[in-house]
């Protein structure tokens, strides 16, 4: 490998140590307690080569979301085509083990898209995405409307099951975080994959009969 591959390589590989110690702080301390140059001595890098590969902390918090959304879409399209291979709840089951899987980190991703929101920053980044957010669902629709369409699922529209999907991953967010509800769940590993396979069967007009 020449020097300037390896340059390109090495900087890449800094890129990702910095977003990975950023999103454990993160989820550790809360976005309103960390800063670059905790981030910085995570990584043992100085606070000037942080801003070699990120602007701010909000473009941190934006790569972030890009890079959870990218891999919710990844998921999806792999699902699909699992789907098409004779695993029809793969799709489904894709999107909660996103969602579901790391409730510390959905939650994050919330507050740190709220935030952005509010304060106006990076108005054009938000927009795509919601564009990118927007493709993924269109996706899962398309699959939906054909599942509906091979009376597989049950009829309504398609929209019905992306709003449910989103509905009960967000109430399995909130109740994994709630301080009077979570005290009382002595599993909840195990409550979290009996939500996730509810949404998995949800509608499922094989199981009606």
């Amino acid at each position: 490998m020449d020097k300037t591959k390896q340059k390109v390589q090495k900087f890449r590989e800094r890129e990702q140590n910095i977003l990975d110690a950023a999103l454990k702080l993160l989820i550790e301390r809360g976005e309103e307690k960390v800063t670059v140059e905790q981030i910085a001595d995570y990584v043992d890098i100085g606070k000037g080569t942080i801003y070699k590969h990120f602007t701010s902390k909000v473009e941190i918090y934006l790569r972030l979301l890009f890079d959870y959304e990218r891999s919710i879409a990844e998921r999806l399209k792999e699902g699909v085509k699992a789907a098409e291979e004779g695993d029809p709840a793969a799709p489904a089951r894709a999107y909660f083990e996103c969602r579901i899987s790391n409730p510390e980190k959905d939650r994050l991703f919330q507050r740190l898209e709220e935030k952005i929101i509010a304060l106006n920053q990076a108005p054009e980044k938000m927009e795509e995405l919601h564009q990118l957010r927007n493709s993924i669902e269109d996706g899962l629709k398309n699959f939906i409307s054909r599942r509906i369409a091979e009376g597989r699922l049950q009829d309504v529209p398609p929209y019905f099951y992306y709003a449910a999907y989103w509905a009960l991953t967000q109430g399995a967010v909130e109740l994994y975080h709630s301080k009077s509800f979570s005290p009382l769940v002595e599993d909840m590993k195990g409550l979290m994959d009996f939500i996730k396979d509810i949404g998995v069967h949800m509608g499922n007009q094989e199981d009606r009969s």
